[in-house]
């Protein structure tokens, strides 16, 4: 697995920070996931949300739905 920055995505902290902001548990988002038929518990929500894991292209279009994330808020990670 290819890390940059000694990170495994870029998208968790923008993750991280909108959840808190919406103030949802972190179970609260795997449920919501779970029932679009996405299965991330809480440990991967961790590991997610603090870059150490890889994060598939359905996953993060999931966490954006359910987080009500503008894909665009995304680009300043890769700029």
């Amino acid at each position: 697995m290819k890390k940059i920055d000694n990170r495994s995505n870029f998208s968790g902290e923008l993750i991280r920070s909108t959840r808190k902001k919406k103030k949802l548990k972190k179970v609260d988002v795997c449920r919501e996931l779970e029932l679009i038929g996405v299965a991330i518990n809480p440990d991967e929500l961790y590991r997610i949300e603090s870059c150490k894991m890889v994060l598939k292209d359905f996953e993060l279009v999931a966490l954006c739905y359910i987080l009500d994330i503008d894909f665009n808020d995304l680009k300043k990670f890769y700029d």
